[in-house]
């Protein structure tokens, strides 16, 4: 008797846009390393389309994707079963579909970037002075992670304070949150600056001072590019920041908690941050 065929187990990151997605070479590299028997693809669902093509999907045998924009909060709406960090986000980047049929949500934007910076770039965050630049979506994925390294300030600049405010509240559980708009924050200088807007698609930075730069500040760019830096981490850089990074380790590291929630096994990021720079 012919043994029995080896089921290659099936995921993919969806989005709209979404062909340019690094996730497919990125799980790819995961699975190298573990040796994990795993296809990954991009597909493009249409605006009207998430949750149709999502039971689509599921039923066509996929275990689980990966959820990019503009479908984080339309995954949220879908899920059986919610994570707290899913629950706290108020969105989800990644879905794991059960044996029973049930689609399961998480969301591992905050650990990425957590992880990223104080396992890769040895970034304090604790009992540290944190600005964290914007109040949508992208940001709301992170707060829950950032307050729980307790840090001894943490502050959320946005052009319409409204919306931060609401960050605050819903988050209060967790830690204290000052707020302002960009133009009311002085010159108190932080330790960590995060931007979490996306300003940086259009080549602009969010107007902030200088003065919330302090000679040992270390920016972060929640976007990243392989081509040259964000215009960000060149604003932080020409005027005098200790250090500044982009956003690839943290795209990085939210890929590897979804690779171990669907599989099992933590990658090794580092060499997988390596090869896509290189690249």
């Amino acid at each position: 008797m012919a043994p029995a065929a080896v089921r290659t187990d099936r995921y993919a990151v969806v989005g709209n846009p979404v062909a340019h997605s690094l996730s497919p070479r990125i799980h790819g590299l995961f699975a190298a390393q573990s040796g994990q028997d795993i296809s990954y693809e991009a597909i493009e669902i249409g605006l009207d389309e998430f949750g149709q093509r999502v039971h689509e999907l599921r039923r066509e045998g996929l275990r689980g994707l990966n959820v990019t924009v503009p479908f984080k909060r339309d995954a949220f709406e879908l899920c059986d079963r919610l994570s707290p960090r899913a629950r706290d986000a108020g969105a989800v980047n990644t879905l794991l579909f059960g044996e029973d049929g049930e689609i399961s949500g998480d969301n591992t934007d905050g650990v990425g970037l957590t992880r990223d910076l104080v396992d890769n770039l040895n970034v304090l965050i604790r009992h540290r002075r944190i600005l964290v630049l914007g109040a949508g979506g992208a940001v709301r994925g992170v707060i829950g992670p950032l307050l729980v390294q307790q840090p001894r300030v943490l502050a959320i600049a946005n052009r319409t304070p409204a919306r931060a405010e609401e960050l605050a509240v819903d988050f209060s559980r967790l830690g204290r949150i000052e707020v302002f708009a960009y133009e009311d924050l002085g010159n108190d200088s932080y330790d960590l600056i995060v931007n979490g807007t996306a300003a940086g698609l259009a080549g602009e930075v969010p107007p902030v001072p200088d003065g919330v730069l302090g000679i040992n500040s270390v920016c972060y760019d929640m976007m990243y590019r392989l081509d040259g830096p964000t215009a960000f981490v060149d604003w932080a850089l020409q005027r005098g920041a200790a250090d500044a990074h982009d956003g690839l380790g943290m795209l990085v590291e939210q890929a590897a908690e979804a690779f171990y929630l669907w599989r099992g096994q933590q990658p090794d990021t580092a060499a997988v941050i390596a090869a896509l720079r290189a690249r």
